[in-house]
């Protein structure tokens, strides 16, 4: 029996497999540089860092992954995304190795510039394959377990990252990402499929004429333009989530990884549910409410104090629910503008201007927090968190913005699809047979 990915609500087996695999290689990516936020107040103390330092240890692996996207650009359309995937993935793994070898901050930043040169670029195959493989109709479900690796991250990893970085130092976490990544690696060489639909629509264009054809169509500019203002103000507020609530919210070292837990849960619960609800009502609809919500708990947890540890817990899910919520339909619709021919270079493009722009985001936002020193020498209580917040309710209303307007150039395109085939076709080129496995 044969299963086509137009059936409205069932995955095939291959399918299931293939969102494992990509979803399980965001894992890794996700975690390496999530770590960073949890390990801050470890880093700063351990290496005498100042915000500065930090914060450009932060954005030094968002901009070298920003240019990296851009560079790959040109070529993304022209070669097996699954071989794409594990060549990127290769040298992601020696950058993280390299993080989990460094003993100065010299040989810290050179590591997370080459781990961001590789790892910058995976997220942008995986959606590639993603979109090529599943209809917009479907896409929001995907994107939702996708994103699980999100929550995943936050569940198993980081806790167990800061347990042993708690015993054997803050590298020890780079090192276990190093071995789950190996595994995986090998995983995807033997059991993903090759991904080579769009090579049937490839031309003889010269790379970089690819590249500026996808830099300048109306069409997908709309979409850039929301990539970069939605990745500004989430770069601006993820290095400082340790440091704050550990020396302003007075959480014990214990007490983090439960926090990081929890709040991971809760979004491995919720990104389900949000990916369903964005494949049922409009997906504008689904991102406008979720900002909203996320502004007003942005506005009252990055004015918090010390307060009891169990309020912390949940102001702080509450916080990761509205950036979750509003994640999934915006990656959906954003990803729904390219052409399949157009897809490798448009996500290349894409994760280029969310990594410079959340770059941009983490440099500037070590500008703006400043740290106390205690008596005996030690860095303390960050100053200025909650201009942070402000700045990123700023951004997050222009998001609005940007998204609505993304919407329309789907529902145009979607249109213009149904009116050329004369039917309701979903929002992708070819449809690819898949067996049931």
């Amino acid at each position: 029996m044969t299963d086509t990915i137009t059936t409205p609500r069932k995955f095939t087996g291959y399918q299931v497999l293939a969102i494992v695999l990509l979803a399980t290689t965001q894992f890794t990516v996700i975690l390496d540089f999530m770590v960073m936020s949890p390990l801050g107040d470890m880093l700063i103390k351990s290496m005498h860092l100042t915000t500065h330092q930090f914060g450009f240890a932060v954005s030094g692996y968002a901009f070298s992954a920003g240019i990296s996207s851009l560079v790959t650009a040109g070529f993304a359309d022209r070669y097996d995304r699954k071989k794409l995937l594990l060549f990127f993935y290769v040298g992601f793994i020696l950058g993280t190795l390299a993080c989990g070898l460094s003993t100065t901050y010299p040989m810290l930043l050179a590591a997370r510039i080459l781990t961001g040169i590789f790892g910058g670029v995976i997220g942008s195959i995986s959606m590639a394959i993603v979109t090529d493989l599943f209809p917009i109709e479907k896409r929001g479900r995907v994107i939702g377990f996708m994103q699980m690796s999100f929550g995943a991250s936050q569940v198993l990893g980081i806790p167990i990252g800061l347990a042993i970085a708690n015993r054997w130092g803050w590298q020890s976490p780079f090192l276990l990402i190093v071995g789950l990544a190996s595994i995986t690696w090998i995983t995807v060489l033997f059991r993903l499929r090759p991904v080579t639909e769009h090579l049937r629509l490839q031309t003889n264009k010269n790379p970089l004429l690819h590249l500026w054809h996808t830099l300048t169509k109306p069409s997908y500019l709309v979409g850039f333009v929301a990539t970069a203002f939605l990745s500004v103000g989430g770069y601006m507020m993820m290095p400082w989530g340790s440091a704050f609530a550990i020396n302003n919210l007075h959480v014990s070292a214990g007490q983090l990884p439960i926090m990081f837990m929890m709040s991971g849960l809760a979004s491995l619960l919720l990104m389900p549910l949000i990916g369903r609800i964005s494949d049922r009502v409009p997906k504008y609809t689904v991102f406008f409410v979720a900002s909203l919500w996320m502004m007003v708990m942005v506005g009252i947890y990055t004015n918090l104090a010390a307060i009891p540890f169990w309020l912390v817990l949940l102001l702080n899910i509450a916080f990761m629910a509205g950036i979750i919520s509003r994640m999934i339909p915006s990656m959906a619709l954003v990803t729904s503008l390219p052409d399949m021919q157009d897809r490798g270079a448009f996500m290349s493009v894409n994760t280029s201007l969310q990594q410079v722009s959340g770059g941009a985001g983490a440099a500037l936002s070590g500008l703006i927090v400043t740290q106390a020193v205690t008596a005996d020498g030690q860095p303390g209580v960050l100053h200025h968190y909650n201009i942070l917040g402000y700045v990123m309710i700023c951004i997050s209303c222009v998001s609005l913005v940007t998204i609505y307007f993304v919407s329309r150039a789907v529902q145009r395109k979607k249109q213009m699809i149904t009116t050329v085939t004369g039917t309701a076709a979903p929002i992708t080129p070819a449809a690819e047979v898949l067996p049931e496995v």
